[in-house]
């Protein structure tokens, strides 16, 4: 099962981790172009190592790190530790704050086949290329991937808990997030991280691209030979969540479509053979919306706003070769019967095109379709967990950006090393 090591990791320099807020980033797939020319601007942010600038920012980033290393800007950890990581937060609306609990290490990066991580989505082809460039270049990962295990007994929340009695950091993200770490380094402590561990499937929750290329980069390594029985190319940062008594919040991700040759009346009319459509006003009246019914989306044309209802007879004409556990998802629905058989886009093309991609945010949905750069929004309800965890187990792929897990880990916090020589250190003590 999940096979785990404490991280040696590098990490801002005493000095500079006292303005850490200042040096964190959001993880690369969400960050906005607005929120990277701010971050660009400060020479010291971690979003030069997370989401490098320009042509070749692989290879920036690559000596970029170096000068950081030489120069003391990171520093590495003389011994490994678990990282406890807590997110503070509330939902809009709400006034009492809910905390997310969990820890970060290093996780055996397992093929798929072997079902030690599960993973629930499909990935977009040109994002793993990237991530692969990038880790290729620094041999360094600069922010967690998310994944969830199970623990009725919820054996390490006292340890947790203690730990954030003296935390390292704490700080306010991107998302208005209180983000606090600690770090354990009792090695009997830790020992107990990776027994409890040790016998949990662990379910990815966010960072399919970079898990995905975590193991393309590990394919690539597995004939250099090292003398310790801990590869570090093997081993992949992740951070850690007990879906037993935990705050876990999955918000939707919307659909935007570009393709200005794209007619009303053609598209409409095809549309109406499948779905029930009721125009309700200004995009706006979408945004307090509530999707009640499954298989129920809002669109945005133009200046308009519908809610369009999938015909429950219909059914029988969806998806009708992959298995039920998907067939019925709202968003596998949405991406059979809109993209693949009213746009003709099939499944794989739909893991590569540019004429649809995802936004998690309603307000910028809007404003795509408003100025005309969008020819259509489409605008999603959220997937509730257990659907997540039963297709999980399947063994099942719904489509990409399916989930997203509110609130997302930040970047820059810590960094592991897939360098072997930075990630040599005796962890058998820890198995003792």
């Amino acid at each position: 099962m999940a096979e785990l090591l404490p991280i040696k990791a590098w990490r801002y320099s005493k000095e500079l981790g006292e303005q850490l807020e200042k040096l964190t980033a959001p993880l690369f797939d969400v960050v906005s172009s607005k929120q990277r020319e701010l971050l660009y601007q400060n020479p010291l942010n971690s979003i030069h190592l997370s989401v490098p600038e320009g042509e070749n920012g692989h290879l920036k980033a690559k000596n970029l790190l170096k000068k950081w290393k030489t120069t003391g800007i990171l520093e590495q950890d003389d011994v490994p530790g678990i990282y406890v990581y807590y997110q503070y937060f509330r939902l809009p609306g709400e006034k009492e704050e809910r905390c997310r609990k969990g820890f970060i290490a290093q996780i055996k990066a397992t093929p798929w086949e072997e079902n030690k991580i599960l993973r629930h989505e499909n990935t977009l082809v040109s994002a793993v290329h990237d991530r692969v460039d990038l880790l290729r270049a620094t041999e360094i990962q600069a922010s967690p991937t998310h994944g969830l295990y199970e623990d009725e007994n919820q054996e390490l929340a006292p340890w947790m808990d203690q730990a954030m009695e003296q935390p390292l950091y704490e700080l306010e993200d991107y998302q208005g997030v209180r983000e606090v770490l600690a770090r354990i380094t009792d090695s009997r402590i830790i020992s107990k991280f990776l027994s409890v561990l040790s016998d949990k499937i662990v379910i990815l929750a966010d960072g399919h691209h970079r898990l995905e290329a975590a193991l393309e980069y590990r394919k690539e390594r597995e004939t250099m030979q090292v003398m310790s029985p801990w590869k570090a190319t093997d081993y992949h940062l992740m951070y850690l969540t007990n879906v037993v008594g935990n705050h876990l919040e999955i918000l939707p991700t919307h659909r935007l479509y570009y393709d200005e040759s794209l007619a009303k009346e053609v598209f409409f009319g095809a549309l109406e053979s499948w779905f029930e459509i009721r125009t309700i006003g200004e995009a706006a009246e979408l945004a307090t919306y509530t999707f009640q019914k499954k298989h129920t989306f809002g669109l945005i044309w133009e200046d308009a706003a519908y809610v369009i209802k999938f015909r429950k007879e219909k059914i029988d004409q969806v998806a009708t070769a992959l298995p039920e556990v998907l067939r019925q998802l709202d968003l596998v629905l949405l991406h059979d019967v809109l993209f693949d058989k009213l746009l003709g886009i099939s499944p794989e093309q739909q893991r590569t095109t540019t004429v649809l991609t995802y936004e998690r945010n309603f307000s910028r949905c809007v404003q795509e379709v408003h100025s005309k750069k969008a020819k259509f929004a489409i605008i999603t309800r959220e997937i509730d967990l257990n659907q997540v965890l039963e297709v999980c187990n399947s063994g099942c792929l719904m489509p990409q950006k399916s989930t997203y897990f509110y609130p997302k880990a930040v970047g820059g916090m810590l960094f592991a090393t897939v360098n072997q020589e930075e990630f040599e250190y005796d962890y058998a003590q820890f198995f003792s």
